[in-house]
């Protein structure tokens, strides 16, 4: 294990379980079609859990091309590693989206909707206003980057004599808190991508899939996710050094 194998395997078992658990709900005949909004973003919210499980330990689970991005710019991550842990995470992404094709086939093969088809992979609006639309993702990676800045290991005794705790695993919780309510209170607009590898590598899987009845990957949506999260990202970053000083 290494740091580019610990986030190309924590980004491909989140997009997996979190891809997995849209097509869960969306596709036709499935065990859980139906089950709503509250399914998904737990679900997604356990996903992130499980890649932070993974990566934490060896790589630091950035598993989110902004989340390198802002910590690069807020937290002096090193610049020299931040390419390599997005060709990973992007890596990642598109071999996780994948497995969810393979596991729900049938299930895609069976649902007539190509805007069904396509949930599992890709973000898209609920009201299609790309201004809006830009400034939902921009807001939520904002919140998503500017927590994480102010996330602290446990620790025990007084100021004097601080002793840290190590929680193991169970320090991935606050991540996964953090997007379990990202999704729930600014989701609705959008799909919170708040992640451009979470939202390209899929969508470039949908594009070159052989489904049957596939409709459009939608391109000219796709900057949005990309952009959003970038801006979000940055702005995130610089008001954490801008208030930290």
């Amino acid at each position: 294990m290494n740091v580019y194998l610990a986030e190309f395997i924590g980004t491909a078992l989140m997009m997996l379980l979190g891809n997995g658990v849209v097509a869960n709900v969306v596709l036709k005949g499935t065990k859980g079609n139906n089950s709503g909004w509250i399914v998904i973003t737990t679900a997604w919210a356990l996903a992130v859990f499980v890649g932070v499980v993974v990566a934490g330990p060896y790589s630091g689970a950035h598993l989110n091309p902004v989340v390198t991005l802002g910590l690069a710019i807020g937290k002096g991550f090193s610049w020299a590693l931040v390419p390599y842990y997005i060709l990973a995470q992007m890596a990642g992404a598109i071999t996780g989206s994948f497995l969810v094709w393979v596991m729900y086939k049938d299930h895609f093969d069976a649902t007539d909707d190509a805007g069904l088809k396509a949930a599992p992979f890709a973000t898209a609006p609920a009201i299609r206003n790309k201004s809006s639309n830009l400034a939902s993702e921009i807001i939520g990676t904002f919140v998503l980057i500017f927590v994480i800045f102010y996330f602290t290991d446990a620790s025990m005794g007084t100021k004097e004599t601080v002793t840290p705790i190590g929680l193991g695993s169970m320090g991935a919780i606050p991540v996964a808190f953090l997007v379990w309510v990202i999704g729930l209170a600014l989701g609705g607009t959008t799909g919170y991508a708040i992640n451009p590898a979470r939202d390209l590598g899929p969508r470039i899987v949908h594009s070159l899939i052989p489904m049957k009845g596939k409709g459009s990957s939608d391109w000219s949506y796709a900057w949005i996710p990309i952009v959003g999260p970038i801006v979000g990202s940055v702005l995130a970053a610089v008001v954490f050094l801008l208030i930290s000083k």
